[in-house]
């Protein structure tokens, strides 16, 4: 019985989060011949002031002139 834990901040919406669980199930089917059923995924919203990134809260961070954006 695969269990996904999938953990983002806040503001993804229905329609996101539907896609986030059809296309995990879908990749769990395809690579390890699971069924659908015995596929449990967990959506956790985290608010931004409750999640650190680079060294700081995300909400604080988004708001900084400090960002560091990678590709």
């Amino acid at each position: 019985m695969p269990y996904i834990n999938v953990q983002i901040t806040k503001g993804a919406n229905r329609d996101q989060k539907r896609t986030i669980v059809k296309e995990m199930t879908e990749t769990l089917v395809r690579t390890l011949n699971k069924k659908p059923e015995h596929i449990h995924i967990v959506l956790q919203e985290i608010e931004e002031e409750n999640w650190g990134y680079h060294g700081m809260l995300t909400d604080e961070w988004k708001n900084s002139s400090d960002k560091i954006i990678e590709v």
